[in-house]
């Protein structure tokens, strides 16, 4: 896993957490840290189809020759 999507999957466990507390305690701010959840989650997502993408036209590149 690359390490980017890795802290992002962090940052959006940690931002999940953030919210749950946040609504708990009856502040509205925990939209905010949903807002941040989803935000990184998207940053995973894309780090890890772009590592997958690289990998296979490393893979294609190497059948090819």
């Amino acid at each position: 896993m690359p390490r980017l999507a890795m802290y992002a999957l962090v940052v959006c466990a940690l931002a999940v957490a953030a919210a749950v507390i946040s609504f708990v305690q009856g502040s509205w701010l925990g939209i905010v840290w949903v807002l941040l959840a989803g935000l990184s989650s998207n940053m995973a997502w894309f780090y890890l189809r772009r590592a997958r993408a690289e990998r296979d036209a490393q893979r294609g590149a190497a059948l090819r020759s």
